[in-house]
């Protein structure tokens, strides 16, 4: 409790600190982006007499700063702002995203955790086995792989090839949960696919070098079961970098998988982040970078909590 305490309070502060840095960050990279955001949300129908009182109406004529810290004080109460382009509170245009995003994440987490912890745990202990060898070199592929190339190729096979799975991911029509796990059959095998090479990869360097120091030996040749030895002794001190690279994993699932969203036609959020910012929909995309941050601030704080709980030398130092 006190190890949690201690890091938990100026963590905290620093939170703060970083996500109003966030903020003003891309206020002003939204600002300097070329064009007009009322041109562009007129589109064909743009002329400088409409532009010009779209731009009254919608306060852009305001200087940056001013208009900033009016979106600050009201996303400060719980007001985000209304959507340039849509006309609508951005809670409301974002929530419905951010919920498909949730679930999209949730499925592919549940077969990250397990598939990279097994993996990994077993290409460290099999490390000399022709087997585990030809693994690793399976999931070194993975690693190089970009994801849009692998969701393509499981289109082809799984949607085209064998009908078995259905190539675009429309949650909208979904009804039930077996429904809603076959539609995101191929976007969850993706994103599992892109998360879980990079994380067997960190937990087998970090296990094999954990297997070879002295205190993993010397319980061994107490005579420990190799299980026990593995749960006990080798993976709380081999845990620290997998953690890291879920934290990256968790932050790029909220607000990075642009691509994959693409590619199965995915209505996400990331998806939204890129259309907001073709418009300059400063707003929206305001609210998708601090939800970002929130993510990624609170999977670091999680990551370095359940760290400390495994291993006894952190939470002493």
């Amino acid at each position: 409790m006190r190890y949690a305490l201690r890091l938990l309070i100026p963590r905290l502060a620093l939170a703060l600190i970083t996500l109003l840095a966030v903020s003003l960050a891309v206020f002003w990279a939204v600002e300097w982006l070329p064009g007009d955001a009322a041109t562009r949300i007129l589109g064909q129908a743009a002329t400088p007499e409409r532009a010009q009182v779209l731009r009254e109406k919608m306060h852009l004529d305001d200087p940056p700063l001013t208009r900033y810290l009016l979106w600050l004080g009201g996303f400060v109460r719980g007001d985000w702002g209304e959507s340039l382009v849509a006309e609508r509170p951005v809670l409301d245009l974002v929530l419905p995203r951010l919920r498909n995003t949730l679930i999209l994440a949730t499925l592919a987490l549940i077969l990250y955790v397990p598939l990279s912890l097994g993996l990994g745990v077993f290409t460290a202990v099999f490390r000399d086995r022709w087997f585990a060898a030809g693994l690793s070199a399976l999931i070194l592929a993975g690693t190089a792989m970009p994801e849009f190339v692998t969701g393509i190729l499981l289109i082809l096979v799984f949607a085209v090839a064998l009908p078995w799975f259905p190539p675009l991911a429309l949650i909208e029509r979904v009804k039930s949960l077996p429904e809603l796990v076959h539609t995101l059959a191929l976007p969850t095998i993706t994103l599992t696919i892109a998360m879980t090479a990079y994380a067997v990869r960190m937990m087998q360097g970090s296990l094999v070098s954990v297997l070879e120091s002295d205190y993993v030996r010397m319980a061994t040749l107490k005579g420990l079961p190799p299980v026990r030895v593995i749960q006990r002794h080798a993976l709380p001190n081999a845990l620290g970098p997998a953690l890291r690279v879920t934290v990256l994993n968790v932050a790029w699932l909220i607000g990075g998988v642009v691509l994959v969203e693409n590619v199965f036609n995915f209505p996400g959020i990331g998806q939204l982040l890129v259309d907001s910012i073709r418009v300059l929909d400063t707003a929206v995309v305001e609210a998708v970078a601090m939800i970002t941050a929130g993510v990624y601030i609170g999977a670091n704080l999680g990551a370095d909590l359940a760290a400390g709980l495994l291993n006894p030398r952190l939470r002493a130092s």
